[in-house]
């Protein structure tokens, strides 16, 4: 099998990249919760699909870098233009920019004011990382029914809470 080359190369590297555009340490701390999610789902997957663990690992510890200039739902599309200038590899910034939800597509994108794209993941790894951060809230894993719990107490689209379901139900 040929290897391929992700830049970030390593997770400390990643880490260095959050720290070198001034990611709050509480995103940090949020990024590392979720790379551990995200590896512990990558190793259940690939009993059964061929998947890049450690993709899957550098880029979800990179995956909220847009959150060093934007908290909102814009952060994933500000994430990658900060992964393309930093030189991140192409897969680590698709991850990057859609792993919010199970994914926006691009009517609710123009609706949501960002680029008209669709960002709905498509890979395994681009889905393994954005449902392990839905499982993550702060640095606390939290199970399905709790995620959904949440999204409807924040009174999230039944659509997009039944994207995450069945994002959940492919990957497990």
């Amino acid at each position: 099998m040929q290897t391929m080359t992700i830049i970030p190369q390593s997770s400390e590297q990643a880490l260095f990249f959050l720290e070198q555009v001034e990611t709050p340490e509480n995103v940090i701390n949020h990024c590392k919760a979720v790379a551990k999610m995200a590896e512990h789902i990558a190793k259940q997957v690939s009993f059964t699909a061929p998947v890049n663990i450690e993709l899957v690992i550098i880029a979800s510890l990179v995956h909220d870098i847009g959150r060093s200039e934007s908290h909102g739902i814009g952060h994933a599309v500000t994430g990658a233009k900060i992964g393309r200038e930093l030189g991140f590899t192409e897969d680590v910034v698709n991850i990057i920019k859609r792993h919010i939800g199970a994914g926006i597509n691009k009517t609710e994108a123009i609706k949501l004011g960002l680029p008209p794209e669709d960002y709905t993941p498509k890979t395994i790894e681009e889905k393994i990382v954005a449902h392990a951060d839905n499982l993550v809230k702060g640095t606390q894993i939290q199970t399905i029914d709790q995620c959904i719990k949440n999204l409807k107490q924040r009174s999230v689209d039944k659509q997009v809470i039944e994207r995450i379901i069945s994002l959940h139900n492919e990957l497990f």
